[in-house]
C-alpha cells in the first residue's frame, strides 16, 4: 500500500518547535507506547472474551495482566523518558516537551503516565470491590469506569506521541511515525467502539439507535484523521486498522479452549466466545476522505455538514444490508455470529437473528436518521477544527 507523506501544512511555520538542529526523536519512547496501547486495547477485547466465555474467577487473569502490563510499559517508559529530559535532555530535545511540576516531557507522555497511574489505582480497587459485593460481569461499576479511562490515557497518549513526531521537521522518521500514529488512530476507534457495544449490537442495526449513537463520536475521530494523518487516505487506514484488531482478536480467541466457572451456565462452551464482527467503518471512513479532498477548502461547517451526512449516508448504506447478511448467513467461523455466551439460554437464541422491533412509541426511523445526521455534523465540524490543530501538535 502507497504510503505517501501529504506536502507540508502552511501551518507548520507557526510552530515553535526547533528546526534549526536535528534533536533526537526517541523512537524506541514511540514504539513502547504504541505497543503498551495495542496490549491494552487486546487485552481488553480478550478480557471481555473472558468474561463471556470463562466469568471472572481471579484478578490474575492472563487479560488483566495484558492489560496492566502494557499500562506499566506506556507509564514506565513515559516517566524514563521525562527524568532523562529533565536532568539530561539537550536544548533542542527539552525545547520539544512541556512541562509538568518541573519535570520535561512530551505531552503524549504525560497523558500516558497519567493513564497508567489511573489503571493501577483501579486494579485493588477492582479487586476490593468485587470482594465486597460479589463477583459480577458488569462493565459499568467505579473502578471499571477508572480502569475503562485508565486504558484510554494510554491510547490516546500514544496517538499524540506519534502525532508530535510525524509533524516535527527535525525528526527523521516521519514517516514511520506517520504509520504508528494512523496504527493509534486505529485503536483509539477500537477502544471508542468498546464504549459503544451496548448500542451497536447486530440486533439494533435496523434501528434509528444504532445509526444516532455512532454518530456522536465516530464522525469525530474520522474527520480529524482525515485532516491530520500523514499517510495516504488516513481515515480508511485507521478504520481498516480497527476492523483488523477486533476481527483478527476475535478469530485468534476462538482457536483457544475456555470454560465458564461462575454460573449460572446455560449452554456449554467449549472455546472462547468473540464479541461481533465489527462494523463495516472503513466504508463511511474511505467516503469521508474522497469527500474531505474537495471540501477541505470549505468553511468549516459547511465542510463539516458534507462530512456528516457522508458519514450517516454511507453507513447506513453499507451496514443495513451487511447486518442483515450477517442474521442470515453469519453462522460461521468467519462472522461468528452463532456464538452465544453461556448464560444466554437456548430459548432466547432464536432473538439472536432478529432485528429489535421498533416501540409503538419510539420516533419514526427517518427522524432517528435526521437527528444522526445532526449529531454527525456537529461532531464533524468538531472533528475538522481537533484536526487542524493536531497537525500544528510538535510537543
Amino acid at each position: 500500500m502507497a504510503t505517501l507523506l501529504e506536502p507540508s501544512d502552511p501551518a507548520d511555520a507557526h510552530s515553535t518547535a526547533p528546526t534549526s538542529a536535528v534533536s533526537h526523536d526517541f523512537a524506541w519512547h514511540a514504539y513502547s507506547v504504541v505497543l503498551a496501547a495495542t496490549m491494552v486495547v487486546v487485552g481488553l477485547l480478550w478480557d471481555i472474551s473472558w468474561h463471556m466465555s470463562v466469568g471472572r474467577d481471579t484478578f490474575w487473569t492472563p487479560a488483566h495482566l495484558m492489560i496492566q502490563a502494557g499500562g506499566l510499559i506506556a507509564g514506565l517508559g513515559s516517566g524514563a523518558l521525562a527524568l532523562y529530559l529533565t536532568f539530561r535532555g539537550t536544548d533542542a530535545e527539552r525545547a520539544s516537551t512541556v512541562s509538568f511540576w518541573g519535570f520535561r516531557a512530551p505531552f503524549g507522555a504525560w497523558v500516558c503516565v497519567l493513564g497508567c497511574g489511573g489503571m493501577l489505582t483501579s486494579a485493588p480497587f477492582d479487586d476490593w470491590w468485587h470482594n465486597a459485593y460479589g463477583l459480577d460481569v458488569r462493565i459499568v461499576s467505579p473502578p471499571h469506569l477508572l480502569l475503562g479511562l485508565g486504558m484510554l490515557g494510554i491510547v490516546l497518549g500514544a496517538l499524540l506521541r506519534t502525532l508530535a513526531l510525524q509533524n516535527r521537521k527535525d525528526v527523521l522518521a516521519r514517516r514511520r511515525a506517520a504509520w504508528l500514529h494512523t496504527w493509534s488512530v486505529g485503536l483509539y476507534i477500537a477502544i471508542i467502539g468498546v464504549f459503544l457495544l451496548e448500542w451497536s449490537d447486530r440486533t439494533l442495526m435496523h434501528s434509528g439507535a444504532f445509526y444516532v449513537a455512532l454518530s456522536t463520536a465516530l464522525p469525530m475521530i474520522l474527520s480529524a484523521t482525515a485532516v491530520a494523518g500523514r499517510v495516504k487516505r488516513p481515515a480508511t487506514t485507521a478504520a481498516l486498522i480497527y476492523m483488523v484488531v477486533l476481527a483478527g482478536t476475535s478469530w485468534v480467541l476462538m482457536l483457544f479452549p475456555a470454560t465458564p466457572k461462575l454460573g449460572p451456565i446455560y449452554r456449554d462452551i467449549t472455546h472462547y466466545v468473540p464479541l461481533d464482527f465489527p462494523v463495516l467503518l472503513i466504508v463511511p471512513a474511505l467516503a469521508m476522505d474522497l469527500v474531505y479532498a474537495r471540501v477541505k477548502d470549505w468553511p468549516q461547517l459547511r465542510a463539516g455538514a458534507a462530512l456528516g451526512v457522508t458519514f450517516v449516508v454511507a453507513l447506513l448504506a453499507v451496514q443495513w444490508p451487511f447486518s442483515s447478511f450477517l442474521m442470515e448467513h453469519g453462522r460461521n467461523w468467519f462472522f461468528h455470529t452463532d456464538n452465544f455466551v453461556y448464560w444466554q439460554s437456548v430459548a432466547s437464541e432464536k432473538f439472536a437473528f432478529q432485528f429489535t422491533p421498533r416501540a409503538a412509541d419510539a420516533a419514526p426511523f427517518w427522524l432517528d436518521l435526521l437527528y444522526a445526521g445532526v449529531l454527525a455534523t456537529l461532531t464533524s465540524t468538531l472533528g475538522l477544527g481537533r484536526g487542524h490543530w493536531m497537525r500544528r501538535v510538535q510537543r
